[in-house]
């Protein structure tokens, strides 16, 4: 059962979710240009008065004050939708790192960490003849450790025989 808090934040989300949505139509950019238009126009009519000045530096500065409030809680919906589809995708793959998933509740030291690791599998990588050959860093340094050994071991076949 749902609560009346429920409701209303959910009647608020769908609200500012619309509401985004219309601002960014191009409908809204051609009302928007027809009502400065007509302001510019009525310039003459009012003698370019403070009051008229004063019409547009108003209607513009709170329509742009709601807006930042109502993009941004629209934003943080759609921002939170996309962290979990992609923590599902790092937890659903066999080969990626769990420990990505819930990234964003890092800190930006902590990223830069991880950051760094992923250079580190970068500069690996470079070294591999096929992009799908390594998967997580641990298992990319693995790899390029055995490569490594097997190189420096002596081929038996071509060591010169005492």
């Amino acid at each position: 059962m749902k609560t009346k808090k429920q409701n209303s934040s959910n009647a608020s989300e769908k609200f500012a979710s619309k509401v985004s949505k219309a601002a960014g139509s191009t409908t809204a950019f051609i009302g928007a240009f027809v009502i400065v238009l007509a302001w510019a126009v009525s310039g003459p009519i009012f003698n370019y008065s403070e009051t008229w000045q004063l019409v547009i530096n108003t209607g513009t500065t709170i329509i742009t004050f709601l807006m930042v409030f109502l993009i941004q809680k629209a934003q943080n919906k759609d921002s939170l939708a996309i962290q979990l589809k992609l923590n599902e995708l790092v937890a659903s793959s066999e080969y990626s790192s769990n420990s990505l998933v819930d990234i964003e509740s890092m800190t930006e030291e902590e990223m830069i960490i991880v950051q760094k690791y992923y250079h580190r599998l970068s500069e690996l990588s470079k070294n591999e003849q096929s992009v799908r050959t390594s998967h997580s860093i641990a298992e990319a340094e693995d790899q390029h450790e055995r490569k490594n050994k097997k190189k420096t071991k002596p081929n038996k076949k071509n060591t010169p025989k005492k």
